[in-house]
């Protein structure tokens, strides 16, 4: 298998950023729910987006939001009265009837790209919207680990402003869970003060990184990972020089995110898995030569995004090893039966105890060598050189 000849990468097009994507696959109850919320007149006035990387978080956000900023008058056309308290909503009170509600093939929250809205929402032009994301460090050019204090603070100037097309403002952040704590207790200000007419809309990876103050102020959205054939069919829509064998694993290995998948293809991830897994299925007794060669490859130098890729597929698997022999259901998630049996058979040799001991050292050891640059060549080799000890049941 090949790398995909298209570059494949959701951040930019063919493959459209989320603000700018006007389709959303798979998550048509998070969209009703949204919509039915938004015309009952009582909208929370924050919302926490959660769930895995990938499977359309910060599309449905933005989604959204062109729905709320496409509705400036209020529901009906009829003017938004400001409510007099939190509990009363944000919305005014009046209910819209079934026959007014958007009926579209794609999507009850769909909004035209030739719209004025969506346009303006993606060029970022819209004065009542509001986007706080991770930046690009001026000095490496590369994308920041986190999102700072400095950014968040522009929230507070936005909402004090009248929204001006005379309906209400909106701010989205993607994610809320990449903020630093300074940036984090900057939100929660807000949270706890929120201005009339104004809604946040926050996706997050995983909510478990939140601040527990953050998570009670906010109403919960939880997404779930989309299905196969969901991802399946986006992979061929995305990636159409994929052949078929090829888009059914990846979504096998992407666990429901169709961007896991197109940065799995664009990595040339099916390969690397390929060498990944033999030197897996052969634990306790590792190729020493083969390890070395893989080593090798994922650490030369622009080959961060392959080093990347290992580092996760191993981390996933070892994931998948834990559910195996915890008793949970992983063989939902991946689909691959020769996967799982070798999971179930490592995973016996040492105790459960041990493998989330060296799942913690890995996911340890990963972070630490992105944050400080360590050697990835002695990365790699650490990271098997763990798994084979706890295969050995070795202390």
């Amino acid at each position: 298998m090949v790398k995909s000849k298209k570059p494949i990468d959701i951040e930019s097009e063919p493959y459209p950023r989320p603000r700018k994507n006007p389709f959303l696959t798979g998550h048509d109850d998070a969209e009703k729910k949204l919509l039915e919320s938004f015309n009952s007149g009582r909208m929370h006035h924050a919302w926490l987006i959660s769930g895995p990387r990938g499977i359309g978080k910060a599309t449905l956000a933005y989604r959204f939001a062109r729905h709320i900023l496409s509705h400036g008058e209020g529901v009906n056309n009829q003017p938004i009265v400001a409510p007099p308290d939190l509990g009363a909503g944000l919305f005014g009170a009046e209910d819209v009837p079934e026959e007014n509600l958007p009926q579209t093939d794609n999507g009850p929250l769909y909004l035209g790209e030739n719209t004025p809205v969506f346009q303006r929402v993606a060029s970022g032009g819209h004065a009542d919207l509001f986007s706080i994301e991770r930046r690009h460090d001026e000095k490496s050019g590369k994308l920041k680990t986190v999102i700072g204090v400095d950014d968040v603070r522009g929230i507070g100037h936005f909402l004090s402003m009248t929204p001006a097309e005379g309906g209400w403002r909106v701010v989205v952040v993607d994610a809320v869970d990449e903020m630093n704590p300074n940036a984090a207790n900057a939100l929660l200000k807000v949270l706890e003060e929120p201005p009339s007419r104004a809604i946040l809309l926050l996706v997050c990876h995983n909510s478990a990184n939140l601040l527990p103050t953050i998570r009670s102020r906010c109403t919960k959205m939880a997404m779930r990972p989309l299905n196969q054939s969901t991802v399946i069919s986006l992979i061929e829509k995305y990636a159409p020089d994929l052949n078929s064998g090829d888009a059914r694993h990846l979504a096998q290995l992407c666990d429901g995110s169709i961007g896991r998948a197109l940065n799995l293809a664009e990595a040339g991830g099916l390969d690397l898995w390929k060498e990944t897994r033999n030197l897996l299925s052969s634990l306790p007794g590792v190729d020493v030569r083969a390890l070395h060669s893989l080593a090798e490859k994922v650490s030369r130098a622009g080959a961060e995004e392959s080093y990347n890729t290992v580092t996760s597929l191993v981390r996933w698997w070892l994931e998948g090893l834990i559910l195996v022999i915890s008793g949970k259901d992983a063989g939902s998630s991946m689909a691959i039966k020769e996967d799982v049996d070798m999971m179930a058979s490592i995973g016996a040799k040492a105790s459960l105890d041990r493998w989330f001991y060296v799942w913690e050292k890995i996911n340890n050891l990963v972070f630490r060598a992105n944050a400080v640059n360590l050697d990835r060549k002695q990365v790699v080799l650490d990271i098997f050189l763990s798994l084979e000890n706890a295969a050995k049941n070795v202390k």
